[in-house]
């Protein structure tokens, strides 16, 4: 039989677990709580997800002190201006630290921090990709259309050859 455990009870066990002293481990909490290591790693797999709590989520908030982390490409213009800035007087450890606790990695701050430099915004990059897509496209009609017109070349060579063998039909009525 399988145990059925609240919504509630899964939400303090991530926090606990969240919120443990250095000294204690997973394997003790989920023994003081009589629940399966698994368990509770799925648990803290699903609070990271959002799964567990009822609490809204906007971007990078907190909930039980777990954090849903956005990807790099979803930060906004404002957000990048704030952690290059952020990261701008600190040393490389605490850079790595905070961009650890903010989900994203420092290349990701240095390649902001050229963008900002360059003047070049992930619009710009779309805007790119999409061009790409677009030249390749037609690079893909171009062909098509060169296999076809050097098909009909060749058809009309032959066409001049089988005439200049055999002759027109017009000769053969005579």
């Amino acid at each position: 039989m399988r145990a059925r455990y609240t919504p509630s009870f899964k939400q303090q066990a991530v926090e606990k677990a969240l919120s443990r002293a250095d000294g204690t481990t997973l394997a003790e909490i989920t023994d003081s709580l009589g629940i399966g290591h698994s368990t509770l790693q799925k648990w803290l797999v699903k609070a990271r997800d959002q799964e567990i709590g009822a609490h809204s989520i906007h971007d990078n908030a907190s909930i039980g002190g777990v954090r849903k982390e956005k990807r790099p490409q979803d930060w906004s213009q404002e957000e990048r201006l704030e952690m290059v800035i952020a990261c701008g007087a600190l040393d490389e450890a605490a850079m790595n630290q905070l961009c650890r606790a903010r989900g994203v990695y420092a290349h990701h701050v240095s390649q902001w921090k050229q963008d900002f430099i360059s003047g070049v915004t992930a619009n710009d990059r779309s805007d790119a990709k999409s061009l790409k897509g677009e030249v390749r496209e037609l690079k893909k009609e171009l062909n098509r259309k060169d296999r076809a017109l050097a098909e009909t070349a060749a058809l009309l060579v032959l066409q001049k050859k089988v005439s200049a063998i055999w002759g027109n039909d017009e000769d053969n009525s005579r």
